[in-house]
């Protein structure tokens, strides 16, 4: 069980991309909204991949994302085997966007975490509802 503070949030890959490419449109509102605030982050080994690949165009923006992940310490959240039926139904479900599985990674880390805030520069997350029609807060475009 991940144990909570109460600025906890789940992190997308978009800010984490923005914040190691300078060259990413968002690179200096997440610089800001970072410094802004003082968040622990939760996230899932489908965003870190997502990064990682992102960032192949150069190795050392992906070695100082890999430390700086580890320094800051994003939590993982677990996402198993036993996940993939819900995921299943998030995708079908949210087809029309399309919903991917790094995105459905993070429903399922917020319904296991209930953490009920993200950072994310997709507006998808103004669409995916948990059960009981409960909204996922994206705290980026709120800020």
């Amino acid at each position: 069980m991940i144990k909570l503070a109460i600025n906890t949030v789940l992190v997308d890959a978009g800010p984490l991309i923005a914040l190691f490419d300078k060259n990413d449109s968002y690179h200096k509102k997440v610089r800001a909204f970072l410094k802004n605030g003082s968040y622990k982050f939760v996230s899932t080994v489908a965003i870190i991949t997502e990064v990682s690949y992102m960032l192949t165009f150069n190795i050392r923006a992906q070695v100082d994302f890999f430390e700086w992940t580890y320094k800051k310490g994003i939590v993982l959240c677990d996402v198993t085997q036993s996940d993939f039926p819900r995921i299943t139904e998030l995708m079908v479900k949210y087809s029309d966007l399309p919903m991917d599985f790094a995105d459905a990674s993070l429903v399922i880390a917020a319904e296991k975490t209930g953490i009920r805030k993200i950072i994310s520069v997709d507006s998808d997350f103004d669409v995916y509802r948990l059960p009981g029609k409960e909204l996922i807060e994206n705290i980026f475009f709120g800020d």
